[in-house]
C-alpha cells in the first residue's frame, strides 16, 4: 500500500514496473538506489567466523588455566580479569571466556552435588529511583553480611551510560569507600552501554564467577529506571525494591510491575524528620500490596524501613533476606527459578549476538545511516528501511 502511494504521486518515477509486482523492500529508494544484493550468506560465513569467533582456543589456553585456578582459590584479581573476558567483544578474549565458564560451571555442578544448596551463591537484585540511597545502602548492608555474619560479599553495580557522550561515570566506588577496602567484599561497575534494563551482557556471567570464587551473596544495584527491571529480576533469586520517604505520594511514581517483581520493599532513611514520612509510606505500601499478587505461593512480600544510621534495622533487612532464601530453597522454588532463568538468559544473548552479528556487516554499517536519514526525511518508513537490511543481509 506504502509503495503503491508512493508510485501514484511519483516518488518513483524511473521503477519501470508494474506497482502490483513490486516489493516494498525491492523498490527504489533515492538515497541508497535500492536494495543492495551482497554475496549469498553462506559464503560469508567463513568471513564471519573469523570476525566473531575464534575456535582455536581450548581449555588448555595458559590464560584460561592460570584464571581458573587462581579464581577457585579466591583470588579477587582473577575474579576481576574473569569478568573482563566475559565481558569483551574480542573473539579470542570471548573465547577464553566461554572456555572459563565452562569449567567453572562443571566445578559448581560438582560442588551442587556434594553440598547441596549451601554451595549456591545468594543473588540479590537491588533497585530503586534515583536518589534513594541504594549505595549507602548496600555499603550498610555489605557491611553487616562482612562484619557480623562472615559471609563473603560480590557487588556489582550497574551505572547508566550517557546516550550523548556513550561514557559513565562509574561513581559507585567514591560512595562505598569502607566496603571497598573491606577483603571480604568484592566491588564491580560497569556501565550499561545501552542494554535495557540497566542489565549489561556479562552481568549474568559475572554472577556465576563470583559464584565460582566462593563469595556467598551477590548484590546487583541496577540503575531503576523502570518496568524494564525484569532483566534484573530474571537473574536474581530475591529483588528488592528501596522506597524513599521524602519524595511525597511515591506510590503514584512507582510502576506497578517493579512491586509486582518485588519480594522485599524497604523504605530508607527512616530517621530524623523523615521518620514520620518513613512510617506513612511503609503502611500505604503495606495497604497497596494487599490488592497484589505475590510471585511466589511460599512468600509474601514485605514492607520494611530502615537507615543507615541504624545497624539493628540493616540486620533485620539481612535476616530478612535469609529468611527468604530459606522458604524458597525448602519449597524447591530456588532450583526451579535458576532454570527458568538460564534459558531466558540463553534468549537474550541469541539477540544480543545476532544484533552483534547484522550491524558489523559492511554494506548494512554503509546502509544504515542513509537509511536512518530517510526516515528522517519522511521518504520512507521505519518497516520499509527494516525490511531492505535484512534483504541486503541475506543477499535477496
Amino acid at each position: 500500500m506504502v509503495v503503491r502511494a508512493l508510485l501514484r504521486v511519483g516518488r518513483f518515477p524511473s521503477v519501470g514496473i508494474r506497482s502490483s509486482s513490486l516489493s516494498a523492500a525491492s523498490a527504489y529508494i533515492p538515497s541508497v538506489g535500492g536494495v543492495q544484493k551482497s554475496a549469498p550468506f553462506e559464503s560469508l560465513l567463513e568471513q564471519y567466523s573469523r570476525i566473531h569467533w575464534d575456535d582455536s582456543v581450548t581449555y588448555e589456553d595458559p590464560t584460561v588455566q592460570r584464571i581458573f585456578h587462581n579464581l577457585m582459590s579466591g583470588s579477587r584479581a582473577a575474579l576481576a580479569s574473569a569478568i573482563t573476558l566475559v565481558e569483551s567483544r574480542n573473539p579470542t578474549k570471548r573465547a577464553q571466556g566461554n572456555a572459563l565458564l565452562k569449567m567453572v560451571l562443571d566445578e559448581e555442578r560438582a560442588q551442587y552435588k556434594k553440598y547441596g544448596r549451601d554451595s549456591m551463591i545468594f543473588r540479590v537484585g537491588i533497585s530503586g529511583s534515583p536518589g534513594v540511597g541504594k549505595s549507602s545502602f548496600i555499603e550498610a548492608l555489605g557491611s553487616e553480611l562482612t562484619e557480623n555474619r562472615g559471609k563473603k560479599v560480590a557487588v556489582l553495580t550497574i551505572d547508566p551510560t550517557s546516550a550523548v557522550t556513550g561514557g559513565s561515570v562509574l561513581g559507585d566506588l567514591t560512595r562505598m569507600q569502607e566496603l571497598s577496602r573491606n577483603p571480604m567484599a568484592y566491588i564491580r561497575q560497569s556501565p550499561t552501554s545501552g542494554s535495557l534494563g540497566g542489565v549489561t551482557r556479562g552481568i549474568h556471567e559475572a554472577v556465576i564467577l563470583c559464584e565460582g570464587a566462593g563469595y556467598d551473596i551477590v548484590i546487583i544495584e541496577t540503575v531503576g529506571v523502570g518496568q524494564s527491571e525484569t532483566s534484573v529480576s530474571d537473574m536474581c533469586d530475591m529483588m528488592c525494591l528501596l522506597l524513599s520517604p521524602a519524595h511525597g505520594d511515591e506510590l503514584q511514581g512507582v510502576k506497578r510491575g517493579i512491586m509486582e517483581m518485588s519480594d522485599l520493599l524497604v523504605v530508607t532513611k527512616d530517621d530524623g524528620d523523615l521518620k514520620a514520612k518513613a512510617k506513612m509510606t511503609q503502611a500505604e505500601y503495606i495497604s497497596a500490596l494487599k490488592f497484589m499478587r505475590p510471585r511466589l505461593d511460599v512468600w509474601r512480600p514485605k514492607v520494611m524501613r530502615s537507615s543507615i544510621m541504624d545497624k539493628h534495622s540493616v540486620s533485620e533487612v539481612c535476616s530478612t533476606f535469609y529468611e527468604f532464601w530459606d522458604t524458597i530453597g525448602e519449597s524447591g522454588d530456588l532450583e526451579k527459578r535458576r532454570q527458568d532463568q538460564m534459558k531466558k538468559w540463553m534468549w537474550n544473548h541469541v539477540k544480543d549476538e545476532i544484533m552483534a552479528v547484522f550491524q558489523k556487516h559492511p554494506k548494512i554499517a554503509h546502509l544504515a545511516p542513509l537509511l536512518e536519514q530517510d526516515i528522517k526525511n519522511g521518504k520512507i518508513t521505519p518497516g520499509l528501511a527494516a525490511e531492505t537490511m535484512i534483504r541486503t543481509f541475506f543477499g535477496v
